[in-house]
């Protein structure tokens, strides 16, 4: 199912646990809660500044939005250099491997297009299923 053929409510649900951290996809940024505090969110939203305030709200351990093709001046990335400031882990996946605004679909094949220096340092690579990525480093999986 996509967004355009699924009835149109904001998604909030925990699709996984992975080692002690929930995975918490939330079709808008803007729906994250205290709860996730520590948790791994996954969203639709763009990687935008805007996006990036709303992630810093909740100290969470890392976030991953849709790139929405970039854009001018990076501005579909510009939250990871935001949060990296913030200590908080944070990167894109490809608008062409997951719909914009649909956060099942960036979990479920998402790839990996663009990360903030903590992320790397953390493991996470360009290219890779975000699902598989954060498997592996939350998970203990090599």
């Amino acid at each position: 199912m996509n967004a355009a053929s699924r009835d149109f409510v904001m998604l909030r649900e925990i699709v996984e646990t992975v080692g002690t951290r929930r995975v918490v996809a939330v079709d808008t940024i803007a729906h994250v809660k205290p709860e996730d505090a520590g948790q791994v969110v996954m969203t639709g939203s763009h990687g935008g500044q805007s996006s990036g305030e709303y992630a810093a709200r909740v100290p969470v351990t890392a976030v991953f939005f849709n790139d929405a093709g970039i854009g001018k001046e990076d501005a579909g990335i510009a939250s990871l250099p935001y949060l990296e400031a913030r200590g908080i882990i944070a990167g894109t996946v490809s608008h062409d491997s997951a719909l914009i605004g649909d956060a099942l679909e960036t979990w479920r094949s998402g790839v990996v297009s663009a990360l903030n220096p903590l992320a790397e340092k953390a493991g996470f690579t360009r290219g890779e299923p975000v699902a598989q990525a954060v498997r592996r480093i939350f998970g203990g999986r090599t």
